[in-house]
Order: C-alpha cells, then structure tokens, then sequence
C-alpha cells in the first residue's frame, strides 16, 4: 500500500528549458510544495521587467503565485524564498519587491549573490517552498537577540 503523503505531483509551466535540463517548476509531496530556480520569462519566452531589479523581482513572484495556484496552495502557505541576485548593490529593490508580497507572511529568507544567471538578462532567480495550511500566524512573534 502506497503511502499518500510521500507520493509526488510534478508541475510543468511548458517552458523548454524544463524537459531541456530534466526537471519541473515544481514538485509536490503531500502538503509540501518545492517550487524550482523561477525567472521572470513569461509563457513567451520574454524577460518581463527588462532592465529593472524591481520589475524582473514582481514578475518572478507572479510567475510562483501561478505555480502555488495550480497546485492548490496558497501564498501565505510559502515559509522560505531563495533569492539569488546578480546586482546585490540594489539589494533594497529586490526587499521592496519582495516585502510587497510577503510582508505579511514573514518566510524564512535568503538573497545571495551570483556572478550571473542562465541568461544574462536574468537579474533574480528564486526558489520557494510552501505547506499546505500554514497560513495561520501566531498571535505573537518571538524575538530573540544573539549572544
């Protein structure tokens, strides 16, 4: 008998790098979501965003809001990003960008910068993962200081 929560669900957005290099936007095992490397080209093949950290920062987010969607999740379901940046000294475009939209939802987060991308148009590529139904936030945040 097949266990339910370990079985994988592959998500395809039909874009040719993904059969290209052998993987799927995303995958699915129970109420775990792992969302791959997303960029900001849409369905066309275009860099959305151009030249802008801000813009290609909300296209990337939209690109995984539609992923998180197609697989019955929620954005306030994601609790990590992976933010990797080949302009770290606009740090504060990819923030603001990114604070837009997960303000509210507070994931675990990382922004790291990378000599380049696959594509050298591409200024942000980011990972995310979600649970199923984490969407409840605790009354209170713990605050900590370091030693």
């Amino acid at each position: 008998m097949k266990d339910e929560s370990k079985q994988r669900t592959h998500y395809n957005s039909g874009l040719p790098t993904e059969p290209l290099r052998g993987y799927c936007r995303a995958v699915q095992v129970g109420d775990r979501l792992f969302i791959s490397g997303t960029t900001a080209l849409n369905e066309k093949g275009v860099v959305v965003g151009g030249d802008s950290v801000y813009r290609q920062t909300r296209a990337v987010i939209e690109n995984i809001r539609e992923v998180v969607k197609a697989a019955g999740f929620s954005m306030s379901d994601i609790v990590r990003t992976r933010l990797f940046v080949v302009r770290m000294s606009e740090w504060k475009e990819y923030a603001r960008a990114h604070r837009e939209v997960f303000d509210s939802i507070r994931p675990a987060s990382s922004i790291v910068e990378v000599s380049r991308l696959m594509d050298p148009r591409f200024l942000i590529e980011m990972e995310a993962e979600a649970i199923r139904g984490c969407e409840q936030v605790a009354e209170e945040e713990v605050s900590f200081t370091y030693e």
